[in-house]
């Protein structure tokens, strides 16, 4: 049934005295936010919590269905281990683009990173609180505030168009709810 409603609208496509120019595939991007990380205050790299691990199931579980072409992680082991399930999942290598500790920096290098796959291409973005609005400006997105500190069921999907479209956001909740503590500061954020 499928293969008949292809040839006809190829079929169609082909009749068309006027021909429509083939637009480039939109791209898309999923930005997380990496998995609730241990609480060891002398760590400066902690790993994540058990509760993290649970969530990055659900990020897997969220994703199955989804293809991806590339996943990106930081240097930290918190994003490395959100990235790497879900990269193993996909069959793919997570790739490391460091933060050097300065936000715009990272955005920038990463939005490069990002522009040059392939039209029509999906990856996942593992950052921090504090990266993944700038990552989204970068790319062309509109302006979201960093996720608060207890804040880690959101999720970005940024949809690149091309041909002079702007990027479209869409911000959902993937996994567990966030503490009360992180829900009540994300909507203060949001609020105007």
């Amino acid at each position: 049934m499928i293969a008949r409603i292809a040839t006809v609208v190829v079929s169609l496509w082909i009749a068309s005295p006027s021909t429509p120019v083939l637009r480039a595939q939109a791209s898309t991007v999923i930005f997380v936010r990496h998995a609730e990380k241990a609480a060891t205050p002398t760590a400066a790299d902690p790993d994540l919590s058990d509760v993290g691990r649970a969530r990055v199931g659900e990020l897997v579980a969220a994703l199955a269905h989804f293809h991806l072409d590339a996943v990106y992680v930081t240097e930290y082991r918190r994003t490395r281990q959100t990235g790497d399930s879900i990269a193993l999942a996909q069959h793919l290598v997570p790739m490391v683009v460091a933060t050097k500790g300065d936000a715009k920096v990272y955005a920038a290098a990463l939005a490069l990173e990002l522009r040059r796959l392939p039209p029509g291409s999906s990856a996942l973005v593992v950052g921090h609180s504090n990266t993944v609005g700038p990552v989204i400006a970068a790319l062309g997105g509109p302006r979201v505030p960093d996720l608060c500190d207890g804040e880690y069921a959101t999720l970005y999907l940024l949809e690149l168009a091309g041909d002079k479209l702007p990027p479209r956001l869409l911000r959902a909740n993937y996994g567990p709810p966030d503490t009360a503590e992180g829900v009540a500061c994300s909507h203060k954020m949001r609020l105007p």
